[in-house]
């Protein structure tokens, strides 16, 4: 909802709305047991609230007193496909958000209030309670929980691979779709790197910098990160 919010990881809530029907959306509905107030109430320190909205952006499914109340619950952020309402008030909460947009006119006016910790769907992604989501500004992704355990083994070599591209794009490489450590690349990776290591030293008459780099014996080349060494 605005740049610079805070990277988050939680596990899903999952509110969710239906369109409107004019026997149920209504002001009375509010204070149902189903309501959006009941959900907030249920909802965990830490979760963030993934609501299902159907897309639809012509009312806003919260406003700002009920993202103060999440905010005051420990809610770490509320993500969906549809609006909020009230926006200066909701920034003010410092609540984080990601939806598409804002309207005034509120959910009973296009939107059913029906249940919370169901599956739902939020832009097209079908979301389980307690699944991982993870946001940050450049949007929000989820992780079904089945496969966290797996994603936090690979998750780390792919950090430490995409680290190493990125260093060897800043040297001069070009960009590839296939580039990938090898053992040409490891070794002239550590050759510039020595090359570095000894630059600002190279008034010492230990050391000297030439296309075969020859370096003290006391001396240390930072090594590759574990799985690119």
């Amino acid at each position: 909802m605005r740049p610079g919010q805070p990277h988050l990881v939680g596990r899903a809530f999952t509110p969710r709305f239906v369109p409107a029907r004019e026997d149920l959306a209504t002001p009375e509905s509010w204070s149902s047991p189903k309501s959006p107030r009941a959900a907030i109430e249920a909802m965990p320190e830490g979760c963030i609230a993934v609501v299902d909205a159907m897309g639809v952006t012509d009312a806003g499914i919260f406003g700002d007193i009920l993202c103060a109340r999440m905010a005051k619950r420990g809610v770490a952020a509320l993500i969906t496909d549809g609006v909020v309402r009230d926006v200066a008030g909701v920034l003010a909460t410092n609540l984080p958000v990601w939806c598409q947009g804002v309207a005034a006119p509120p959910s009973v006016a296009g939107l059913t209030f029906v249940d919370w910790q169901q599956p739902i769907g939020c832009g097209g992604i079908a979301v389980f309670p307690d699944d991982i989501i993870m946001a940050d500004d450049d949007g929000a992704v989820l992780i079904p929980a089945a496969l966290v355990d797996e994603v936090v083994e690979l998750a780390p070599g792919q950090e430490r691979l995409e680290r190493w591209i990125m260093r060897e794009v800043q040297a001069g490489s070009r960009c590839r779709a296939s580039i990938r450590p090898t053992p040409r690349t490891k070794r002239a990776t550590k050759r510039r790197r020595a090359i570095e290591a000894i630059a600002p030293r190279r008034s010492d008459h230990r050391f000297r910098q030439s296309a075969d780099v020859n370096v003290h014996a006391g001396s240390t080349i930072a090594r590759e990160p574990p799985g690119l060494a």
